[in-house]
């Protein structure tokens, strides 16, 4: 396709061309009634002039006779003026008037009408249009009187040439202005596919200029770039997710394999095998629930999660949450606090904000405290997990906070992401999942997590808008867990939280 058939063939150009052509007959019918009644009004100017001066020289005439009206007559065609007058006698013969001889088109003397002339003196002059009317005068004399109208013709045909120029040019510079914004157009569009085929050649980074001019083309052009940048992260985040469980399952599976090997190599009988048996469960649960959270995630960033919204109450949330693992808290030393304002509710799906604060619990209690000394216990000392909500603008914040090693700031955007896990040793159990889960669960209700210094320690913020308070003043509380009665807050749609789930997690 050339450029010239691109171009006649953009909506653009065809807006134009049908813009200009309801202009030109719009202005067509406007010219011609302008013309019309330009035309009339001089022809009725011109008619009233000559009516009236027909009725001063019939005056004269019936005051003073021939003789008056011939001086007259002779009088006014002396005066430098449009006035036109011609007196004959019976036989045609010129008695006084400008003109040189009875026009042609009026000597029949019945009926006014055009006619050229030539005045007394300008034998060889241009002829001149006029327009006039015979009156016969008693005694078979003829008068006529008429006005020259050449220059009321000159007037009109000069304002039809102007209003005739003046459509040419609007359709040239319609056409022109047409040109210039199709062009325009065609070129930023031609940009677009450019990028597109750019992207479709496998290169993701691809992004369309803008212009900076705001326009409608600039907010279609920014929407895309960030559908593209959107892309582009899942794009990435799906090859990281290959990559790293290309990496992180390929260990517990060769340690399947390898268990199971060995057990067959074994010839000690069931009791090797009942105990490889074991451990392989072990091991395939631990990938199931891998997996499964590797799913929940995926739905999660997609938004194709099944449950539907209710209003809830955030502080039964996270206190049922929180009395889920108060046991595994006493058991490992670490004080457990709640600090949770009353009133706070939003909409949002309460199972999965559940999920969320038992994974920044869990993952609280295994870090908080000091580390375990070489060779005792696989767990911690002295630790402090503190869990506060509260309201803030529009906004509920979720804090867990915990007094263990805490995590490096250049490092907090990054364990946000799958499989990533700080801990080089990998003395903890887990799969660098949990953060990666909340993360997705406080983008599917429009909120954001944040990774903050807790002197000792970590403390991680869920972010969720759209709070309503219930209640004027909030009640804080600093307790032990299971310590605190519930209190009605007046929030709707309360379905209990499903700690058998969270505990199977």
């Amino acid at each position: 396709m050339t450029a010239l058939s691109k171009f006649f063939k953009t909506t653009i150009f065809r807006w134009s061309l049908a813009y200009i052509l309801i202009f030109v007959v719009g202005s067509g019918v406007v010219i011609g009634f302008l013309f019309w009644r330009t035309n009339d009004l001089i022809t009725s100017q011109v008619m009233q002039t000559i009516a009236a001066e027909v009725k001063g020289l019939r005056e004269q005439f019936q005051t003073g006779g021939g003789p008056l009206l011939a001086r007259t007559v002779d009088e006014r065609g002396r005066t430098k003026g449009s006035g036109i007058y011609f007196l004959s006698d019976r036989a045609g013969a010129k008695i006084a008037g400008n003109l040189n001889r009875l026009p042609p088109e009026l000597a029949n003397g019945r009926s006014g009408g055009l006619f050229t002339y030539q005045r007394v003196g300008e034998p060889d002059g241009p002829g001149r249009l006029a327009v006039g009317v015979p009156i016969e005068v008693a005694g078979g004399a003829l008068l006529i009187v008429g006005r020259d109208i050449e220059d009321q013709r000159d007037f009109i045909e000069v304002t039809r040439r102007i209003l005739l120029w003046g459509v040419g040019f609007v359709v040239l510079f319609g056409l022109g202005v047409g040109f210039l914004i199709s062009r325009s157009i065609l070129k930023r569009i031609d940009a677009v596919t450019d990028t597109s085929r750019t992207i479709m050649r496998g290169d993701l980074s691809g992004r369309i200029a803008l212009n900076g001019s705001g326009d409608e083309l600039d907010r279609l052009s920014e929407s895309l770039n960030a559908m593209l940048e959107r892309i582009e992260q899942l794009m990435t985040g799906m090859k990281e997710v290959s990559d790293n469980i290309a990496h992180d399952l390929k260990t517990p599976l060769t340690r399947l394999r390898n268990r199971t090997e060995a057990a067959l190599r074994d010839h000690r009988g069931e009791v090797v095998y009942r105990e490889a048996l074991e451990k392989s469960l072990e091991e395939a649960d631990e990938l199931i629930r891998t997996f499964n959270a590797l799913l929940s995630i995926a739905r999660l960033e997609a938004g194709a999660v099944g449950g539907s919204r209710v209003s809830m109450k955030l502080k039964d949330v996270v206190r049922d949450v929180a009395e889920l693992y108060e046991p595994v808290a006493e058991e490992r030393d670490l004080d457990l606090e709640l600090d949770l304002a009353d009133g706070v509710c939003i909409d949002g799906e309460r199972q999965l904000i559940g999920q969320a604060v038992a994974n920044l619990i869990d993952n609280a209690i295994k870090y908080a405290g000091n580390p375990p000394a070489s060779g005792s216990e696989a767990h911690r000392s002295g630790g402090r997990v503190r869990i506060t909500l509260s309201a803030i603008g529009d906004q509920a914040e979720i804090a867990v906070a915990d007094n263990g090693p805490g995590i490096p700031e250049e490092q907090r955007a990054r364990v946000l992401k799958r499989f990533v896990r700080l801990e080089e040793s990998r003395s903890q159990p887990g799969s660098g999942l949990g953060l990666s889960l909340v993360a997705a669960v406080a983008q599917l209700h429009g909120g954001c997590v944040r990774l903050e210094d807790n002197t000792p320690g970590l403390r991680v913020v869920i972010a969720l808008p759209g709070a309503k308070l219930q209640k004027a003043v909030s009640e804080h509380q600093n307790a032990r867990v299971g310590k605190s009665e519930a209190d009605d807050d007046g929030c709707s749609g309360q379905d209990g939280l499903d700690l058998w789930k969270l505990a199977k997690r």
